[in-house]
């Protein structure tokens, strides 16, 4: 069945339709925003996959080069492995669809979101939310949706519900906000040193904007949508549970009391263990549920404790924060370094520091563009103490790097100041809950290490959330057991004046603008707190950069004399590298680029720029070199390339009938310049240079 609905948001038609295209998927949605098409289908199996204790949901975005009139690049002219914003926009649509689908269910489910137009205003993520909400819920299989997505920016100190990309560039506000009905379910953004209550207007503004949405997508289900197949969520067996709660006594109080991770995951383990060997003559072949039990029971007491007591698994308060410390300059041979330490929790940041042609080009639907800032996250298996292959990042350690380079970008000095491209590396040496934000730490540090003139000091923390009824706690510094146990993951980073990154989901049945309020402050004290630490490491950026990163320094010459420093085919500045060891970049405006850990290298490179793009000087007297001899005169080389006439009348006050009986080609003499016209020819005189020497002496 053919439907198509259309409403008018944020000065845009917004455009829903199914029953056209991909019709045998279990739902498919085609969704227009201006010249923005993207298509979403959602399939799920039918039968459950065997042993399977989560939710198998894949959720792939993506992004067609034709649909921006683009052939890919590369050998095979096809779009090959995922670009990161394809890694970030899927799990953007992930992160806002999975809290949603009912507890229990195991069916594998895929959502594929391809973007088949691409205009230059209306970026495909916030579209492609709302698609893939629209494919679920007409579809048969159980979701709790509609979901809806918005984008918010502020230009001119005001809130602006999906700003243009013209927009954004003049925003010092971008987050991107989903939500259901309800409450706002997924948060990811960025802003420029923004306060804590500008953020809150903007979240809530977008939940208000998204209303008409949400019905948009109702009527859509209304017209279209098929009958949700049976699913009920497995109760516990009662008899089963209060058997495991009666066997395990205060087994689980005190192995939650055993300091370090791996040690008390290693107690419950043996809890449990403990419960499934004491059980099994009365529930045989029954291990799985009975684990699953004892789990139900370790969720119930550590949320109880501290909600009731707010007592946590590490005996802290709910605002208390794990011990921090920070070490700067821990290698010897990298430009940057630091050591960020949070309980558990340990990050390695090291800065590169490097020319404008290590800078990246990223070749996307809306444009090329290039990047002088990069932010690499790795989680290695032995930050868990765990053993895994090496493969390439995943999906999660892109979305950490991003999230962490977001937050330092807005402190990072104007690239006139500081040319440099900038790669900051972290790697996760130790890990207990929000390695993410120890990577914003430690690269802020590393940063200042490494000399780059940061304009201030950047630290991040994770807010958790215990809700059950009217009883709400926010945690602040949450270990990696709190947030699987908890309903809530927010991820805040900032300055002492403000925000620079945030990033939130939300599993809790509804988040209030007085519990956001809570957690924002709390992040606010939490982050102050890790500033002053941070501080005592190193409170302000190294006056110079590291011995081993090279010099820049920035010449500029007119751009007509760009390709005089080139040569043909690249030739001067090629004999200009291999004479000087440097690296020279040349930019389209003139802007010439040395850089060098050789100071008397560099020094040498730039003389000889000079001397290439150097113009002669009315008045002043220089030594030439005779290239020819004509009839009238010689030609002068003057400075290299530089060629000007000395005519016969010039080069003596006594009468000469040749010049061959004065001069000869290859002679070095001193000659004076008298005149340079527009069009660039230069008259010298070889006898006013002499009388000049002569009045000298």
């Amino acid at each position: 069945m053919y439907e198509k609905l259309e409403i008018d948001f944020a000065g845009r038609k917004l455009s829903l339709e199914t029953g056209r295209l991909a019709r045998q998927a279990h739902g498919s949605v085609l969704a227009t925003y201006g010249d923005t098409v993207v298509l979403a289908t959602a399939v799920s199996q039918y039968e459950s996959r065997p042993n399977m204790d989560f939710l198998p949901l894949t959720v792939d975005y993506v992004e067609k080069t034709f649909a921006a009139g683009k052939i890919p690049g590369g050998f095979f002219k096809r779009e090959g492995r995922a670009s990161e914003k394809e890694v970030l926009t899927s799990r953007l649509i992930d992160r806002s669809m999975r809290p949603l689908f009912p507890k229990g269910y195991d069916c594998e489910t895929q959502v594929i979101v391809t973007v088949l137009s691409a205009d230059r205003d209306n970026d495909p993520d916030m579209l492609s939310l709302i698609a893939a909400s629209a494919a679920l819920l007409i579809s048969d299989i159980p979701h709790k949706g509609p979901v809806a997505s918005v984008r918010m920016g502020r230009v001119d100190g005001k809130i602006v519900v999906n700003p243009t990309h013209t927009e954004l560039e003049g925003s010092d506000v971008s987050l991107v906000v989903a939500a259901n009905p309800e409450s706002i379910m997924m948060l990811e953004g960025g802003a420029q040193i923004v306060d804590e209550e500008t953020i809150l207007e903007a979240l809530f503004a977008a939940h208000e904007a998204m209303q008409p949405i949400f019905a948009m997508q109702e009527e859509l289900r209304r017209r279209a949508g098929k009958p949700k197949r049976e699913f009920a969520v497995k109760e516990r067996d009662a008899v089963l549970l209060a058997a495991v709660e009666k066997s395990i006594g205060d087994g689980i109080e005190k192995a939650l009391a055993t300091k370090g991770k791996k040690e008390r995951a290693a107690a419950l383990y043996a809890v449990s263990d403990k419960v499934v060997t004491a059980l099994f003559d009365n529930f045989p072949d029954r291990a799985k549920e009975i684990i699953d039990a004892c789990d139900h029971l370790v969720r119930t007491r550590v949320r109880m404790a501290i909600l009731d007591d707010d007592k946590r698994i590490d005996d802290r308060k709910s605002t208390d924060i794990r011990n921090v410390s920070a070490d700067v300059q821990v290698l010897p041979r990298t430009h940057g370094s630091a050591v960020f330490t949070r309980g558990e929790t340990q990050a390695l940041a090291t800065v590169t520091l490097g020319t404008s042609s290590d800078e990246q080009k990223i070749d996307a639907l809306l444009g090329e563009r290039f990047k002088k800032f990069m932010l690499h996250y790795n989680f290695p298996p032995f930050s868990t103490g765990e053993v895994k292959f090496l493969r390439a990042p995943s999906r999660r350690e892109v979305g950490h790097g991003a999230l962490a380079e977001r937050a330092l970008s807005p402190i990072l000095p104007d690239e006139d100041d500081f040319p440099y491209t900038i790669r900051v590396v972290s790697d996760v040496l130790e890990s207990n809950g929000s390695s993410s934000m120890a990577t914003v730490c430690g690269g802020s540090l590393a940063l200042m290490d490494a000399g780059v003139p940061t304009k201030f000091a950047v630290a991040g923390i994770a807010m958790g959330l215990v809700k059950e009824g009217d009883k709400v706690r926010v945690l602040t510094d949450i270990l990696g057991d709190e947030d699987h146990l908890g309903d809530m993951d927010f991820k805040v980073a900032g300055t002492k004046a403000g925000i620079t990154a945030i990033q939130m989901d939300n599993k809790a049945g509804g988040v209030s603008k007085d519990i956001m309020r809570q957690a924002l402050h709390q992040a606010r004290d939490a982050r102050l707190f890790i500033l002053d630490v941070m501080e005592k490491a190193l409170s302000t950026p190294r006056k110079d950069v590291s011995s081993y990163a090279p010099r820049i320094v920035t010449l500029h010459i007119k751009p007509d004399k760009i390709r005089e420093v080139i040569g043909p085919g690249g030739k001067v500045i090629r004999g200009l590298v291999e004479q000087t060891g440097c690296k020279i970049d040349i930019e389209d405006d003139g802007t010439v680029l040395i850089a060098s850990a050789d100071g008397v290298a560099m020094e040498k490179a730039i003389s000889m720029i000079q001397a290439i793009t150097a113009e002669p000087e009315i008045g002043k007297i220089y030594h030439g070199t005779v290239r020819k001899i004509v009839e009238f005169g010689a030609f002068v080389e003057i400075m290299p390339g530089t060629d000007g006439l000395l005519h016969i009348s010039q080069i003596s006050n006594e009468r000469i009938r040749r010049v061959e009986d004065v001069l000869h080609e290859g002679d070095e003499i001193n000659v004076k310049v008298l005149d340079v016209d527009r069009s660039g020819k230069i008259r010298l005189s070889m006898r006013e240079a002499e009388q000049e020497s002569g009045k000298n002496k």
